[in-house]
């Protein structure tokens, strides 16, 4: 026991809490100072983490939610930190979850009501949680939450990329990040053994490639498909950068539409601003400042909801949907998610077969093709489009400058004439598009961007389809090389006001790299091999094959 603050809050660490295969996991409780020796009886608030429990976020946090009232738990999840096991990532979290919830309702200190919070790994696990349904977890905050496996990487491997993250939780304490070439070691063949060029074997990363398409293997994880069983009042919290933003919108759609009674399904709320991974951190991200509403009372959000379904305090009723408007740079509330005014308007792509980079003749139009040659470019693995970031996971993209990317021929370009009005586009964004490949498996990516006068060109969505998995990651087939294939590519969600003076803008390329593993186009099992060729890729838009971006447009009033 420690005093941290004699008039504020006082600490008991490293309480034991069993599990029940006999692992204990470490968990530090904070609780008002005027409690004394051990609080009274107080609703809690738990969070379970990778990241080290005795972290100055978790202390703030901690601070934050025991001022109102609240006892506060940060427990180090299993082979973390100071709990005891070995730490497989998500795979025991769901049954942890559940034990740690139970136990700390049956201490003379808790209640009996429990809510959970956290973010991105510990948004995921609150999920897993939630679905071995623990009779005292009363209310959840996910903020910035993965998806199930492969939702966000539908290539059935994982990113490069997520091999940062791995090496920082490999061991016992967070490891250190700075020590690797990030940018060389992506570029490692196979997939596979990329592991070797951190230091280290990291059998996570290897499992995750070796199982690539959903299989028995992931289905303990596919927690997107299982909302019916989920029956917790839910705040769900993401920014439009964040690099894992598909999963929170998804969430949102699922309990309203899935959860498993009509109030949990009533009972759900959804805030998206214009922020990354690092919700509500800056009013400016890269180089876009979205202004002095950027920033909000994202704690003062957090403790009246857990005040409404933990405490059962009766409260004003908030708008369902809160989000961000960029570009307009200002909130609104809304009833739904998608919209119910949206307006699923179809950009058409259009060309003379000269589409490549922006220096090239491709457009965008609300008039479908007729007759026009197709657009062709040769995706070369060993030459991929790169996708602008940072070197490591800590945030994977931005509202970049594309500029420079779309100087190259194996970037399409399709592009609107300068609008004559300002156009809002609020929801998901997808590409329906047309395209043979000279391989028996290829990539195909889509990137929607804001052009604004000046030429910068703002990167706002984007996403890939793998061709093998264009059935479903778990329906894996290879192509016929030549033949036109249809393919849907789920772009995500934005809310961008398109200002007069800009233009929507489309790019289609075969890779995104490092954020998602390149194709090696040879129909190999993924992952495992280093042969690679060229492969020759043709895009179609005529009457026979309308490949279009469809954008949801918003009406302004």
């Amino acid at each position: 026991m420690i005093v941290v603050n004699p008039n504020e809050m006082r600490i008991k660490f490293n309480m034991h809490v069993p599990m029940r295969d006999g692992v204990t996991l470490s968990a530090d409780l904070y609780f008002p100072a005027s409690d004394l020796e051990w609080p009274q009886p107080r609703p809690l608030i738990l969070l379970r983490t990778p990241y080290m429990k005795t972290s100055r976020s978790s202390y703030e946090m901690a601070s934050y939610f025991v001022a109102r009232g609240y006892c506060f738990m940060a427990v180090d999840v299993r082979g973390r930190g100071d709990s005891d096991g070995v730490f497989t990532p998500y795979f025991s979290e769901g049954r942890d979850g559940y034990d740690i919830i139970e136990w700390c309702a049956s201490q003379p200190w808790c209640d009996g009501a429990v809510g959970t919070i956290g973010a991105s790994y510990e948004g995921c696990i609150q999920w897993l949680t939630a679905l071995e349904q623990p009779p005292h977890l009363k209310a959840m905050v996910v903020l910035v939450p993965p998806s199930e496996p492969l939702v966000e990487t539908p290539t059935g491997t994982p990113s490069p990329m997520n091999i940062c993250w791995l090496h920082y939780v490999s061991g016992r304490i967070n490891q250190p990040m700075e020590m690797v070439n990030w940018e060389s070691l992506y570029t490692h063949l196979p997939l596979l053994t990329m592991d070797e060029q951190v230091g280290h074997q990291i059998p996570y990363w290897r499992e995750s490639v070796k199982h690539a398409q959903v299989d028995e293997y992931w289905l303990p994880l596919c927690y997107q498909r299982r909302f019916e069983q989920v029956d917790v009042p839910v705040l769900h919290i993401s920014g439009w950068y964040d690099d894992e933003q598909i999963g929170t919108p998804l969430n949102f759609i699922g309990m309203t539409t899935r959860g498993a009674s009509p109030e949990a399904r009533t009972n759900q709320r959804l805030l998206m601003g214009p922020w990354g991974h690092a919700s509500n951190r800056d009013s400016k991200l890269g180089e876009v400042d979205f202004g002095s509403q950027a920033i909000i009372d994202l704690r003062g959000e957090q403790v009246r909801w857990f005040d409404r379904w933990v405490r059962d305090l009766p409260l004003e009723r908030e708008a369902p949907v809160r989000i961000f408007v960029m570009g307009a740079n200002t909130w609104r509330s809304e009833q739904e998610w998608p919209l119910a005014r949206t307006q699923w308007t179809p950009y058409y792509l259009h060309s003379g077969g000269r589409a490549n980079s922006r220096f090239g003749d491709g457009s965008l139009s609300l008039q479908a093709s007729i007759t026009e040659p197709c657009d062709h470019y040769d995706y070369d693995p060993a030459n991929p489009v790169p996708f602008v970031s940072d070197s490591t996971s800590a945030q994977i993209g931005g509202p970049d400058d594309y500029s420079a990317v779309e100087r190259r021929d194996d970037v399409l370009v399709y592009a609107t004439a300068p609008l004559t009005s300002d156009v809002e586009v609020t929801g998901p964004v997808r590409v329906e598009l047309y395209a043979a490949s000279s391989a028996p498996d290829t990539d195909f990516t889509a990137k929607l961007i804001d052009v604004w006068p000046n030429g910068f060109r703002q990167r706002l969505c984007d996403s890939i389809v793998r061709a093998r998995f264009r059935d479903g990651v778990d329906q894996p087939s290879l192509i016929e090389p030549e033949r036109v294939y249809h393919y849907t590519i789920d772009c995500w969600n934005t809310s961008q006001l398109f200002k007069k003076g800009h233009c929507i803008c489309l790019e289609i390329s075969s890779s995104a790299f490092p954020k998602y593993d390149r194709n090696l186009n040879t129909g190999a099992p993924l992952g495992l091999t280093t042969e690679m060729v060229t492969a020759h890729q043709r895009i179609y838009h005529d009457t026979e094959h309308l490949s279009a971006l469809i954008l949801p447009i918003i009406p302004i009033p």
